[in-house]
């Protein structure tokens, strides 16, 4: 039996023995009585709210596994030895965006002037600009599609 249905049959068993709400012996009951079925609504919106947030985290986790897979495969085939990459080679073609896992959201990644590296998604560089959350400048952005 749930929290909830024990809440209801004590409720039912005081209508049932149809109890005096008058005297101070059935107030007593009574206020008892409402007070667990407001107890047992709390449990219950508590008990709801842990299972969202436990399946937002098993998504969450989900999503940060196939970022995981993502970064750790993409350079480990392109580059053997690190000393082959030209880290200062501004000619280096680099993705706009980076696609994770199974989403259709593209996470875009702009380094501020003071050195900040922000991340963003689609939204964000449609809009425009973004806010550096460390010095405060705002980043503009100008979007245009290559034809090639």
């Amino acid at each position: 039996m749930t929290i909830s249905e024990k809440s209801a049959y004590l409720k039912g068993l005081m209508d049932g023995l149809k109890l005096s709400t008058e005297t101070d012996e059935g107030k007593m009951i009574a206020a008892i009585v409402d007070l667990l079925g407001d107890l047992t609504r709390k449990v219950t919106d508590i008990e709801d709210t842990t299972i969202a947030i436990s399946d937002e985290l098993d998504e969450i986790e989900e999503d940060l596994d196939a970022i995981e897979d993502f970064i750790m495969d993409e350079d480990e085939d392109d580059y053997e030895d690190e000393e082959d990459f030209d880290w200062d080679d501004e000619d280096e073609e680099f993705e706009e965006g980076f696609d994770f896992g199974d989403e259709d959201t593209t996470i875009y990644e702009v380094q501020c002037v003071c050195g900040e590296v922000i991340n963003f998604d689609e939204e964000t560089l449609e809009e425009g600009s973004i806010i550096c959350p460390n010095c405060g400048e705002t980043l503009e952005f100008d979007v245009e599609e290559d034809e090639e």
